[in-house]
């Protein structure tokens, strides 16, 4: 860390973020905890590996060490959140996210020292803000439809196959997942499924 970046990190405290922003950051957060839990909170943060930036920031250090030594899990649970939100807010106005950057320049510019140190990468907001699909590759295999169409049925006239683009679309892409999954033993014990509608 640069002695600019560790100066401002050093003043950094939350009343230097816009109170709209933080708040709004908060309550995202908050929302998000609670339908999933507040459970991997305190995880998602170090696995973005965040604990540096925190531990080299006093005022969010002093609020880990809050969270971290409470016995009360909503004390906890709040501490976590104050750290999450400020950073949320730090990296929407670094990446100039919704134009925050342009209302605020100064809290801009004092963004960018404190995120300088750091990768690239804004980990909350690609957590909050375009959350990952959590789709199991067992559920893509055993709802694909299977590699090799059935026989058109001679009762049923115009069933004759797949004829719409959107139908050849979706095999195409099934079958491109299926072959994804080929070697994957995991994925072995699922049978393909049977048949069309």
């Amino acid at each position: 860390m640069d002695v600019t970046s560790r100066t401002e990190a050093e003043m950094f405290d939350l009343a230097s973020l816009p109170q709209t922003l933080y708040v709004q950051c908060r309550g995202l957060i908050e929302s998000y905890h609670d339908i999933h839990g507040y459970g991997c909170l305190p995880d998602m943060l170090w696995r973005a590996e965040l604990e540096g930036f925190i531990k080299n920031c006093p005022c969010l250090r002093q609020i880990l060490r809050k969270a971290s030594t409470t016995r009360s899990a909503k004390a906890a649970n709040k501490g976590f959140v104050e750290i999450a939100a400020a950073i949320l807010s730090l990296e929407i106005l670094a990446s100039d996210f919704a134009t925050w950057s342009t209302m605020f320049p100064e809290a801009k510019a004092i963004a960018n020292a404190l995120l300088r140190t750091r990768s690239s990468r804004m980990f909350l907001m690609e957590y909050y803000l375009y959350p990952p699909k959590h789709i199991s590759p067992s559920v893509f295999a055993a709802l694909a439809p299977p590699v090799v169409p059935p026989l058109p049925d001679p009762a049923r006239p115009g069933a004759a196959g797949p004829e719409l683009s959107s139908q050849r679309v979706a095999l195409n892409y099934a079958s491109a997942v299926r072959e994804s999954f080929a070697g994957k033993p995991e994925l072995a014990s699922v049978p393909p499924a049977q048949g069309w509608l």
